[in-house]
């Protein structure tokens, strides 16, 4: 299989590039954006530059089969089901409220 960096379309917080790079070193996206959150605190904001230019340059990842990059396989589960009752109260006894 032929690699390319790509920009994520499963793992989007904002553009899905730093979880692309994560992706193409096969690390844990998360890895990745504490690494730049760090080094835009620690070099004053210089890498933010970078971000946009490789959100510029780096293509998107093709679409798959499901859209909006859900698959987390809860997703539009609950589109599915029936509407849910509402729940009933508890019935209760006049004795339960002689206190007050």
């Amino acid at each position: 299989m032929d690699k390319k960096l790509r920009k994520s379309r499963n793992n989007v917080v904002l553009t899905g590039t730093l979880a692309g790079i994560a992706e193409f070193f096969g690390i844990d996206p998360t890895i990745v954006r504490v690494i730049y959150v760090f080094l835009s605190l620690v070099l004053i904001g210089s890498p933010i530059l970078l971000y946009i230019l490789l959100a510029i340059i780096i293509p998107a990842a093709p679409r798959g089969g499901q859209s909006y990059g859900h698959q987390n396989q809860y997703y539009g589960a609950n589109q599915k089901k029936q509407p849910k009752q509402p729940k009933q109260a508890e019935k209760i006894d006049d004795d339960d409220w002689s206190d007050f």
